[in-house]
């Protein structure tokens, strides 16, 4: 991680019942990265975001923003910089594509005047869903829906066209929830694209995918959870190695170049398979 953090946490404990749901979790994120989490079911990942992004109050630990405690923050100012895409958002209204994303406008105030209407826009054109601005939210596939809603989080937080206004909004920061899972293999890589060219405007941002290769080739970072504790964090290559794959997820893999010249690909090894037998190890 490059920079000064926007937002640390340390320490941090979250528990249901007996169970340690996260235990002892460090992480910092800091403007311009985009750190993916990946983990088994149950590792808890979405609890982690819920608590760096607000929503959740650890029973032990601390997430300070800008080096001020997070709980300190005002609910409308952390709305101004900082965007949460949970894993589902139900709306039954019969909104337009384009109102449900004007809801992300909300947190800034004023009417809806030019300007958010261009921002709106351009969020759905981000996220190849201009054609549908006008279509009835309810009947859109889930495909669709997630996309409409993974523009309005851009548009709660998107990059200002001055200087002066981006002065005033020094932290930005997108939490994305499982973002690509209902979306078709293109999709998937045009919405972490989006992502990344947001980092690119100086927003921190986090995402949890459950695709390991997504997140080697997308990420700056990865962080991987086990059993609520992290197993590994730093740069794709090497945090995500056959070793600490099989050791987390139970899977053997090989990791192989990418054909195209991108970030190595880890390919499982189905049970009964070369490499998988009992006392040999992957191979990558």
């Amino acid at each position: 991680m490059s920079g000064a953090p926007l937002l640390h946490a340390h320490g941090l404990r979250v528990r249901r019942g007996p169970r340690a749901v996260l235990d002892g979790v460090d992480v910092a994120l800091a403007a311009g990265e985009l750190l993916v989490v990946v983990g088994p079911n149950g590792a808890g990942k979405s609890t982690l975001l819920r608590v760096l992004a607000g929503e959740l109050r650890p029973h032990e630990g601390a997430v300070r923003l800008l080096d001020r405690p997070l709980g300190a923050w005002a609910p409308e100012a952390l709305a101004r910089v900082r965007a949460v895409l949970p894993q589902e958002s139900s709306l039954a209204f019969p909104f337009s594509a384009l109102e449900v994303v004007m809801l992300g406008r909300a947190p800034h105030g004023g009417r809806a005047g030019a300007h958010a209407y261009d921002v709106c826009r351009a969020a759905l054109d981000a996220v190849g869903m201009t054609a549908y601005a006008r279509r009835p939210y309810p009947t859109l596939s889930g495909g669709e829906r997630q996309r409409v809603q993974l523009a309005r989080v851009l548009a709660q937080i998107w990059p200002a066209d001055d200087g002066a206004a981006d002065a005033a909004m020094p932290a930005r920061l997108l939490f994305l929830d499982e973002p690509t899972a209902a979306l078709d293999l293109a999709q998937q890589h045009r919405a972490l694209a989006a992502a990344r060219r947001f980092a690119g405007h100086g927003v921190a941002v986090l995402a949890v995918l459950h695709d390991i290769n997504l997140a080697a080739q997308h990420a700056d970072r990865v962080l991987v959870l086990h059993d609520g504790r992290v197993a590994a964090l730093g740069p794709p290559d090497e945090v995500l190695t056959p070793a600490v794959v099989r050791r987390v997820f139970g899977m053997p893999v090989v990791r192989v170049p990418h054909p195209g010249g991108g970030r190595a690909v880890l390919v499982p090894i189905p049970e009964g398979g070369p490499g998988a037998a009992e006392g040999r190890p992957p191979t990558g």
